[in-house]
């Protein structure tokens, strides 16, 4: 038997919700102005093509000049490899990007000692921030499981 409140209850629905992306294209596309250097390739999970793209000048500027059509499959690619979670990819770039040698980044990611210790060393005398720079999507993703 039905209550009066069993009656007006919203029968549940068998749509799969999407998942909130992790990585937004207009970001890549704002990292792509740093092209040359690979910063939307990092962004993206592509650490290998970033550090080509950062010792070559973007392939001299060619492969920097595709990448502004290829942009848009790349984020949708991000988006499949990586979970999304409690860490929010696109806010812990941001923070690497501008304050990454104070390990600002770290600190927002729970990963307090490392922060701290970013803090007063300068990333590790920089070291830090290159680990960072090759592994944050990783990292990110890896802390998004639990």
């Amino acid at each position: 038997m039905h209550t009066y409140t069993d009656a007006y209850q919203h029968p549940t629905s068998s749509v799969a919700v999407p998942a909130p992306p992790t990585h937004l294209t207009l970001v890549a596309y704002l990292f792509w102005i740093l092209g040359i250097f690979g910063a939307h390739r990092f962004y993206l999970g592509r650490p290998v093509t970033g550090a080509i793209y950062f010792f070559t000048g973007g392939l001299l500027l060619v492969g920097w000049i595709i990448d502004l059509f290829l942009i848009p499959a790349m984020t949708e690619e991000s988006d499949q490899r990586y979970r999304p979670g409690e860490i929010d990819y696109t806010l812990a770039w941001g923070l690497f990007t501008f304050l990454g040698v104070f390990g600002v980044h770290r600190l927002y990611m729970g990963k307090i000692f490392t922060g701290v210790l970013y803090l007063l060393t300068g990333g590790l005398l920089g070291v830090g921030v290159v680990y960072d720079l090759l592994t944050l999507n990783e990292q990110i993703d890896e802390l998004n499981r639990w």
